[in-house]
This record gives C-alpha cells, sequence and structure tokens, in this order.
C-alpha cells in the first residue's frame, strides 16, 4: 500500500472540516418540503368505480372500502371524488347478463353507458375515462372474443382468444361510450392493433377529439386478483398470457409502447405499477411527450389494507410513499383505489 492509499484509510478526525454535508437540507420540515422534487396531488389521481345493476352498494370482501355501486351510488361517489380534489374516474361495468361477444358492453342501456350520462349529468366538469374491454361482459371471462363456433379457425387452438375479430366489438364499444360523454376511452385488452381500430372508429364517428388511454404495457400479472372478484371477470378457464406480457421482459414493453404512439394513442399506460417502477422508467424516458399512466392494482392496494388491518404498517404513510414512488418513477396520472384517502391525507 502506498502513502497515499494509506492516508485515505484513515478516519477523518477533523469533523469540522467536511465540506459536503446533504444532511444540511434536512433540518426541518419546511426546508425538506422547500426542496422536495416530487409533489403528490389529489390530482394527479383517477379513481376507480365498480359500477353494477340494481341499487345501493356492495361491499367486496378482498378490497376493504371498494364497492360495487349502483348508477346512484357512483355519482355520489364521483362527487365524493370531486370535493376532495380528485378530477378523474374510470368506470368499469358489470352487466346484467353475459354471453359470448359480450353485447351489453356496446348496448345503449349498458350499465357503463348509464353510468357516464348519469356522472357526466351531475358533475360535468369530471374526467370520465371508461375501460374499453370484453373480460366483464364474456361469460367465459376472456379479453376477446374466441376462437370457437362460427368464429373457429382451424389453424389456432379452440378457445384461443382472436385478435382482429375482436378489434370490431372495441371499436364499437368506444363509440358507444363517446356516444354517452366519456372523455377518454381506455382499451385494456392487449390486442395487436386495437389502439387504430377504436382511432379509425371513433374518428368515422365525428369523435376525433376523445383522447385515448392505452393500457400499452400490461403485464399477465398475479397481482390482479381482488379486481376479478370485483369486476367478476376471473376467466372460466385457462389465462391470459395469449395476450398479456411476460412480467419478465422490458424491452417488449417499449415495442409494444412505440407501436401504440404510431397507432394514435394520446396517454400510455403501465399497469401494474409497484412492481414495474423500472417499466414506468424505461416507457417515459422513451415517450417523454406522452402523458404516462400507472395503475395501482387492486392487489398492491389489498396487501396495504390487510398489512394496515393488522396493524403492521402505518396506512397513511405507506400509501403515500407507494404513490409517490409511482410517481417519481414517471407518472404523471395514478389510477389508485387509495384515491381518496390519499387526497384526504394530503390535505
Amino acid at each position: 500500500m502506498t502513502l497515499l492509499e494509506l492516508e485515505r484509510t484513515k478516519p477523518i478526525t477533523n469533523y469540522q472540516s467536511l465540506m459536503t454535508r446533504p444532511r444540511r437540507l434536512r433540518a426541518t420540515p419546511a426546508l425538506r418540503a422547500m426542496i422536495r422534487e416530487t409533489e403528490l396531488n389529489a390530482r394527479d389521481f383517477i379513481y376507480p368505480l365498480f359500477v353494477k345493476h340494481g341499487t345501493g352498494r356492495t361491499a367486496i370482501g378482498s378490497m376493504p372500502g371498494v364497492y360495487q355501486l349502483s348508477v346512484e351510488e357512483a355519482v355520489r361517489e364521483a362527487e365524493a371524488a370531486a370535493k376532495s380534489g380528485v378530477n378523474a374516474v374510470i368506470l368499469f361495468g358489470i352487466p346484467k347478463e353475459k354471453d359470448p361477444i359480450g353485447l351489453e358492453n356496446f348496448a345503449e342501456d349498458g350499465i357503463v353507458q348509464q353510468a357516464i350520462r348519469a356522472i357526466k349529468k351531475e358533475i360535468p366538469e369530471m374526467v370520465v375515462v371508461t375501460d374499453v374491454c370484453l373480460c366483464e361482459y364474456t361469460d367465459h371471462g376472456h379479453c376477446g372474443i374466441l376462437n370457437t363456433g362460427e368464429h373457429f379457425h382451424s389453424s389456432l387452438p379452440e378457445g384461443y382468444v382472436l385478435n382482429d375479430e375482436t378489434l370490431d366489438v372495441l371499436a364499437k364499444v368506444a363509440i358507444s361510450h363517446a356516444e354517452c360523454g366519456a372523455d377518454i376511452v381506455a382499451p385494456s385488452g392487449m390486442m395487436d392493433g386495437m389502439v387504430s381500430s377504436i382511432r379509425e372508429g371513433l374518428d368515422g364517428a365525428g369523435y376525433e377529439n376523445l383522447p385515448i388511454m392505452s393500457y400499452a404495457v400490461k403485464y399477465a400479472s398475479s397481482f390482479y386478483g381482488p379486481f376479478r372478484d370485483a369486476a367478476e371477470g376471473a376467466p372460466k378457464f385457462g389465462d391470459r398470457k395469449s395476450h398479456q406480457m411476460d412480467p419478465a421482459n422490458v424491452r417488449e414493453a417499449l415495442r409494444e409502447a412505440a407501436l401504440d404512439v404510431e397507432e394514435g394513442a394520446d396517454m400510455l399506460m403501465v399497469k401494474p405499477a409497484l412492481a414495474y417502477l423500472d417499466v414506468i422508467r424505461v416507457v417515459k424516458d422513451a415517450f417523454p411527450e406522452l402523458p404516462m399512466a400507472a395503475y395501482n392494482v387492486s392487489g398492491e392496494y389489498s396487501m396495504i389494507k390487510a398489512a394496515a388491518a393488522n396493524g403492521w404498517m402505518d396506512e397513511a404513510k405507506v400509501t403515500l410513499e407507494t404513490l409517490t414512488s409511482i410517481k417519481r418513477a414517471g407518472a404523471d396520472v395514478i389510477i389508485t383505489y387509495h384515491a381518496l384517502d390519499a387526497a384526504r391525507w394530503l390535505k
């Protein structure tokens, strides 16, 4: 060891000589707040609502504090969101009847169509986003038309989710939502070409100014379990790995996002959020010009709720830290079931 290397190993004894002390900027709450790099606001949140026929609200056992809502209750919940400073909701519908295609999904009197009209009538300033997919509406629980019956292709396995046949249905759903007053449509099925099909359909129907928030990067995640209880949309057989992404992949995420940008997406989304913060950052860096959404999904929500109920964690602190991490990773907006609570805690 040289003399210079030996000198470098000696402990510092004259602490007055330390020139750089990052802790100087952490001295008081006011100073910490003044230099905070990431600010979380209620306006960052989109609040998910599950709407079904009937009256009242039904608790969802796997998602404490979340309910299946009648149209009337959905309006009340949207009003509560508006009062808390949350400016947007996203609607998921639970139909009265299910069938192989999901006819209520684009029916004039469908449950989501009713909810859009009711919310926009009572709270016109509320941004209403609608999920555009088939899984909650089909009797098989998959995100598209299946390879069976009149749609059978001998070159594909029976029960396979057909891509191109599904695109026409997605376009019909988006148009029906637009006709009822939706502010944004959000296709979530991970079908190839879904954005271009919906864009073409909306433009042809005179809704060229309606934005598309694409679930561009949606993983085949194990964090969706409670959502499937809430939306009553679990697949009756198999899984969704034929169209949702492998959790191990990130280069594929960039390809999916690039395709959706080419097809006319106005916003991109990564789903789930917490286990995919690296993906949010990579996609945001690749497409900085587009707003980035992240879906803080049901499993992420329920884990915090369960831990808090057992007294293992401080719910408010952990929730706000989680949401801050999602925004810090690059999300401009966060779809989260914590929205109302987080808005209250932020105040």
